[in-house]
């Protein structure tokens, strides 16, 4: 038997450049709904950063299912941003496009701005972009990456939050993605897992701040999934054993993730704000 923790290859080992390519991974990501749309979402208008891959692409893809028309920020990964939009327009929504960096303050604004001006309002905010760089060593860490790094992964949750919010009535949910690494560390993303333990606690602060206004502030706390971040990141070998550490001994797939994010944002999770939830192969974090 396996000993818990030990790491064995999953796939053939692979890497792409940043910032990588759903169709390029092998295997392709899945981010398919799992289920059929029951109308969680009706007319939901909704603003996901990072919606051209990975979970943020099965969440958009999700939500679609269930009724709701879609915003989606993203780097510069046209192609992959248009298929999502067709797939998007397949249920029959509306898909906006926002191309640009999130890493800085104007772009968050802009963002939010061509949201509004195509929706009329944003019923549901989901910041999901992140970044990681892995180094061996704090001392390998440059000024650069660990600004880049919290520019991308938590100041564009200040800022675009700080935009959308005075478009967002009660009843309306924020939705932070952190990472497992929040809670255990990660001795080779330093900065990243730095970012993610601020997403918490942003999570936490902002939900106790927003409560009298009934907005729901909750956050997901994914375990190793695989995304194009994973091959523009890692190494080939580490990439062909990711995932295989955990309990299910398997890294999961973004839609196996998206269900947490419509789930908090429905009114199955009226009663919960400032929490977290872990889908990451059973690993115990106890946060």
């Amino acid at each position: 038997m396996q000993k818990a923790g030990k790491k064995k290859p999953l796939r053939k080992p692979q890497h792409q450049n940043r910032p990588g390519s759903e169709q390029s991974m092998v295997p392709t990501p899945e981010s398919q709904p799992q289920f059929i749309g029951s109308g969680k979402m009706n007319d939901k208008k909704v603003l996901i950063t990072g919606g051209d891959s990975g979970i943020g692409k099965a969440v958009a893809l999700l939500f679609a299912s269930e009724g709701a028309d879609v915003a989606i920020s993203y780097l510069n990964e046209d192609k992959d941003a248009e298929e999502v939009k067709t797939s998007i327009e397949g249920y029959g929504r509306k898909c906006l496009l926002l191309k640009g960096d999130i890493s800085r303050e104007k772009m968050c604004e802009t963002i939010v701005t061509k949201t509004i001006k195509a929706f009329g309002r944003i019923d549901v905010l989901i910041n999901n972009a992140g970044i990681h760089y892995e180094q061996e060593s704090l001392l390998d860490i440059s000024t650069e990456q660990l600004l880049k790094t919290f520019q991308t992964n938590i100041f564009s949750f200040f800022w675009i939050t700080k935009n959308a919010l005075r478009y967002m009535d009660a009843g309306s949910s924020i939705i932070n993605t952190t990472s497992v690494t929040a809670y255990r560390g990660s001795g080779g993303l330093i900065d990243y897992a730095s970012t993610k333990g601020a997403i918490v606690s942003f999570t936490r602060s902002l939900a106790a701040n927003l409560s009298d206004k009934g907005i729901r502030v909750n956050a997901v706390a994914p375990g190793p999934i695989w995304t194009p971040l994973i091959v523009s990141s890692f190494k080939p070998k580490k990439v062909a054993e990711f995932g295989s550490e955990v309990p299910m001994k398997r890294s999961g797939e973004p839609n196996e993730v998206a269900g947490s994010y419509l789930f908090l944002a429905s009114d199955a999770a009226s009663y919960m704000t400032g929490q977290v939830l872990h889908p990451n192969g059973g690993e115990i974090v106890n946060g």
